[in-house]
């Protein structure tokens, strides 16, 4: 398993659509984003921490190397 980085919200919102993600809606500092039965919640914040990113990527069944690899 790789490192994940330290990125943005928004640099997560565009790496999981790269990987065919599509942005449903945001409420408030949060995007929705869904990959045919998988979804996800993506925080907007400045720095999204390790852990908050590697639960996002679990929720979204994306491994940190498919992330890595995708940015």
């Amino acid at each position: 398993m790789s490192k994940l980085p330290h990125v943005s919200g928004a640099t997560v919102v565009r790496v999981l659509e790269r990987l065919g993600f599509e942005k449903l809606r945001q409420s408030g500092s949060h995007v929705i984003m869904r990959r045919g039965l998988k979804g996800c919640v993506v925080p907007m914040h400045s720095e999204v921490k390790v852990g908050t990113l590697a639960g996002v990527l679990r929720q979204a069944g994306v491994s940190p190397d498919e992330f890595s690899a995708a940015m």
